[in-house]
């Protein structure tokens, strides 16, 4: 009974958003603490991960600009979801226009070449796998957390981590 007194005292994203919205620093600062990790791993999907870290901070300034005209607070994590996969096309518009190839830095062996590898070969997958498998894997999110802060059905989580997972490991064997 404790438990549900104590989840009950936790504002939604609603209240949260609309109290941003009002200019409380500290409510963004919960939105952030809520859902940094969703949009890195969103991120991480798409973009390197030197880029990522840096994207996150972009997604959360866009949103704080932006935050006034949500028309619907409740739907906050999808808005801020469909800001953070615009962010990574804008990264890949930018970086196609800013270098040409024989311009372009060269790369560095990463720290840890298998975990890149097998980074990559989870961006290859399908979107919805390759984003709940990353929430899962690289942030460590619960599949209840990711249904939570995605706002799909914990079903749908489950399944997309199974596909996801069997895609990764019919892979990782065939290596």
């Amino acid at each position: 009974m404790h438990a549900m007194v104590m989840a009950q005292a936790v504002p939604g994203d609603g209240a949260l958003v609309r109290a941003a919205a009002a200019g409380d620093r500290a409510a963004f600062g919960e939105l952030y603490e809520r859902y940094a990790r969703m949009v890195h791993a969103i991120l991480l999907a798409r973009v390197p991960p030197s880029v990522a870290e840096d994207l996150v901070q972009d997604v959360f300034l866009s949103a704080l600009r932006q935050l006034r005209g949500l028309r619907d607070s409740e739907g906050f994590r999808g808005w801020l979801g469909a800001i953070a996969r615009n962010k990574a096309m804008d990264h890949h518009r930018a970086a196609r226009k800013q270098a040409p190839l024989e311009d372009a830095p060269v790369q560095h062996a990463p720290a840890n070449p298998d975990a890149f590898l097998i980074l990559e070969r989870i961006r290859s997958l399908p979107e919805a796998y390759r984003e709940t498998l990353i929430m899962r894997l690289v942030e460590g999110m619960t599949g209840p957390e990711i249904a939570e802060r995605t706002g799909l059905a914990p079903e749908s989580v489950r399944v997309n981590l199974c596909r996801g997972m069997k895609m990764l490991r019919d892979w990782l064997e065939s290596k």
